[in-house]
């Protein structure tokens, strides 16, 4: 990712935001995907996060963790989304919860759906985004030995999984 580009989307270039947002949109569709299953929540989920970079990106100390930085902020606009639907869950909501991935990621999200929620979405900012360990514990306010382990132990779990 380009430093200047974040350095520019912060002195208001809105063209330099766009662009960031571009490059990062399919990374952050992965994360929302591991935590929501409705494309609708999901659109919401990446609208909210768009807008809250936006209104803050002024805030980002250090431009080298912008992709850590908006990752954070779709995390918590997901994880706000699911303690609101918690309170209650409509029929359609439950129908649409079930609606299939696209085939190239079907297979991992099946996997991924044998874990704790927890453990999903270090699996997926680790194998699906490349993230390493460190950015993980920053982005989930984790310790890194609690990712490690997390990671340690889900690949226990697929892996008995994977055997029957």
């Amino acid at each position: 990712m380009d430093m200047l580009l974040v350095k520019k989307a912060q002195k208001n270039d809105t063209a330099a935001f766009i662009q960031l947002i571009e490059e990062n949109k399919a990374a952050l569709y992965k994360v929302a995907r591991g935590y929501l299953y409705s494309d609708d929540d999901i659109a919401d989920v990446m609208q909210d996060t768009i807008l809250s970079a936006y209104e803050h990106i002024g805030d980002l100390k250090t431009a080298s963790y912008f992709k850590t930085w908006i990752t954070r902020i779709l995390i918590n606009h997901c994880t706000d989304l699911l303690r609101r639907q918690k309170k209650f869950v409509s029929i359609e909501q439950a129908e649409e919860a079930s609606i299939s991935f696209p085939e190239s990621d079907y297979e991992f999200q099946e996997l991924l759906k044998e874990l704790p929620e927890n453990d999903r979405v270090i699996f997926l900012l680790y194998y699906g985004e490349g993230f390493n360990t460190r950015e993980i514990s920053e982005v989930l306010e984790l310790n890194e030995n609690t990712v490690k382990s997390r990671l340690r132990r889900g690949r226990k779990k697929l892996e008995q999984a994977i055997s029957y």
